[in-house]
């Protein structure tokens, strides 16, 4: 990809700050009903911080086991509604992963967050695992 293109983008900041480039392990729901209610780590948002034409998301495995990770991203409005971009059930090896984009600017809507979902109550063999994620907005 020439110089030039990549300049055009920037990462979002997760939401709370820290690191654009957010590692985590897909966890098991917390909660005394086990998979049906409890809280998990499977959200994870980006801020949007100012206005660009289109976003690229990208996933990257982080096990040495091989494993299936739900993923599902979502566009989220200054409004309050969304729109899912993605909804995939990946199994790339260690290493590598996916870019999900560019996903454009949605016009009459104002995109304020751009959210990542790891894991699933109906894939609990994804529990443990390991991966990365970041957001670029790019103009």
């Amino acid at each position: 990809m020439p110089l030039q293109a990549n300049a055009a983008c920037n990462f979002l900041p997760p939401v709370g700050g820290g690191d654009p480039i957010v590692k985590k392990k897909v966890e098991r729901p917390k909660g005394l009903i086990g998979k049906a209610i409890g809280r998990t780590n499977w959200n994870t948002d980006f801020v949007v911080d100012q206005p660009y034409r289109s976003f690229k998301l990208f996933f990257t495995a982080d096990s040495s086991d091989p494993s299936s990770y739900p993923v599902q991203a979502f566009l989220k409005f200054s409004d309050g509604s969304n729109s899912k971009v993605a909804d995939e059930q990946l199994q790339p090896p260690v290493g590598t992963g996916r870019m999900f984009g560019p996903f454009q600017q949605v016009p009459g809507k104002s995109i304020s967050q751009v959210n990542f979902r790891i894991g699933a109550n109906k894939d609990p063999q994804a529990t443990g695992f390991s991966y990365r994620i970041s957001v670029q907005g790019c103009h």
